[in-house]
């Protein structure tokens, strides 16, 4: 009921006094066409157009009207505060509404998701993910020690991890960190990862602001770049907001300010 009587305000408009008339409040009528509009606007939503969802929008637009009339009756349309939020609301509506229009009619075109696509893959040939293991400790001798007895293979690096490591997330699971691009992690810990290669573990402790890493490289492999149709929805919204962002832009440099 919330939702409809927000969308219930955005369909009071003016109409010819012929309208039929569905509801009469205080003398104020409301429209079958009012009504129409709001069933309307329901069902692009998704909602079925049913004696019951007319009833339902008839009664929230009584609802709504009464309250209104009786704001209006208190003053509360002339509240400074009040008559700011109205404008908030109607620019908010305004501005939605004109971001729409220009989607509408400049629609994102495969074609263009295709060239986004392959320009996005060609950036990421040859880039690889790693599968990780790490062991984090406060005190850089204390690391030093535990590479130290990991290499002399006094302790296992999965056993080190669960005793010593204080990341909660790694440390019972053996450090595991699992497969993912070096990108997943600061700077100085995927500077580190990028020198190791597979089956090695850092030669000295990583500092970085969580504390200080040892860490090991237990597989890696070529990022699996993901088909375009699987990712199709998400370059169809991220263009979109670019075109949005580059009509705000030409809207702005076109506009007087001063």
């Amino acid at each position: 009921m919330k939702r409809l009587a927000v969308l219930a305000a955005a369909c009071v408009i003016a109409l010819p006094l012929h309208a039929q008339t569905v509801a009469t409040v205080n003398g104020q009528t409301i429209s079958q066409q009012q009504l129409d509009q709001f069933v309307t606007l329901l069902i692009s939503q998704g909602a079925k157009d049913t004696p019951e969802l007319r009833t339902q929008v008839k009664q929230e637009m009584v609802n709504r009207l009464v309250a209104v009339q009786a704001a209006e009756k208190a003053g509360i349309d002339k509240k400074t505060d009040v008559k700011q939020e109205i404008e908030l609301a109607r620019q908010g509506i305004l501005v939605r509404a004109l971001m729409a229009d220009h989607l509408e009619k400049n629609p994102i075109t495969d074609a263009q998701m295709k060239s986004e696509y392959d320009k996005i893959k060609k950036a990421q040939a040859g880039k690889k993910e790693y599968k990780l293991r790490h062991i984090l400790v406060d005190d850089e001798q204390k690391a030093k020690d535990l590479t130290a007895e990991i290499k002399a293979k006094k302790i296992s690096f999965a056993d080190a991890a669960k005793q010593d490591s204080k990341d909660p997330g790694s440390g019972k699971n053996g450090g595991e960190l699992g497969w993912g691009p070096v990108s997943n992690y600061v700077p100085e810990f995927a500077d580190a990862v990028k020198k190791l290669k597979k089956g090695e573990i850092t030669s000295a402790p990583v500092k970085t602001q969580f504390g200080w890493h040892i860490i090991e490289v237990e597989d890696m492999r070529d990022v699996k770049f993901p088909d375009f149709e699987d990712v199709k929805p998400q370059l169809e919204e991220m263009l979109r907001q670019e075109e949005l962002a580059k009509f705000q832009q030409d809207l702005i440099k076109k506009a007087d300010i001063k």
